[in-house]
């Protein structure tokens, strides 16, 4: 796969923005750390845009499976989205990056609505788009939404941001035998329900002709080095 691409999709997990140590909050110093790698990638050219989880604040799912209903436990998820955006946003703008934050729902006072002609002209203008709110629907996670906006601004590529440094046959922290891919086909990840991405977000995608790398970005640098091209992870693609 040719590692040249001019507008990509980073997607971010809201653990990755955790202040060491808390199960609930949002590190400045970490997302400040997050905004300079940004900043280094996008001084060369690249449109970069962002979809932001919400995992530090909330997991729908999770709340779900105490009783509360899902629907509304996965908009409570889709506002800690816009939280962690809005945070992502002031960062990058205090390191000199321009940035506009678009969100699936409507909060005028904060964000803009997500309009797809507007953030493919944000893009083409040298700003770094944040997209928040998840899709506006319930029961599709941030992983669904990387894939789909990738799909509506014509990414070239997602980056997703892992705590691992790619994919694996089985979950090496749990077992030492655990092989990591360097590549792997759509067909393959959704045969083997490898769970790095959700199946929606593989199968929309594969539909699209949108690869996807898996990458460790605890490793210092290593957003900054995937973005730019450097051979990290696992490769998903056809």
């Amino acid at each position: 796969m040719s590692r040249e691409f001019k507008r990509v999709i980073l997607k971010l997990s809201g653990e990755a923005l955790r202040e060491p140590g808390s199960q609930d909050n949002i590190s400045p110093e970490i997302v400040e750390g997050i905004a300079n790698q940004i900043k280094a990638a996008h001084q060369t050219g690249l449109e970069i845009a962002i979809v932001v989880g919400g995992g530090n604040f909330w997991r729908g799912a999770a709340a779900a499976g105490r009783g509360m209903d899902r629907a509304t436990a996965d908009y409570v998820g889709m506002l800690a989205t816009v939280m962690n955006a809005l945070a992502v946003q002031s960062m990058l703008e205090a390191v000199g990056v321009p940035s506009r934050v678009q969100t699936a729902i409507e909060m005028k006072n904060v964000a803009e609505s997500f309009i797809r002609r507007l953030a493919i002209r944000h893009l083409e203008k040298g700003r770094v788009v944040i997209f928040g709110g998840g899709t506006g629907n319930p029961f599709f996670t941030t992983d669904t939404t990387a894939a789909l906006r990738a799909s509506e601004i014509g990414a070239d590529i997602i980056f997703k941001a892992t705590n691992v440094d790619g994919v694996y046959n089985k979950d090496p922290r749990t077992n030492d035998d655990a092989e990591r891919y360097e590549t792997l086909t759509f067909n393959d990840a959704l045969s083997q329900n490898l769970k790095v991405m959700d199946g929606t977000a593989f199968t929309l995608c594969q539909d699209n002709n949108i690869p996807i790398v898996v990458f460790d970005m605890n490793e210092e640098g290593n957003i900054h080095k995937a973005l730019t091209g450097a051979d990290l992870g696992t490769i998903v693609c056809d």
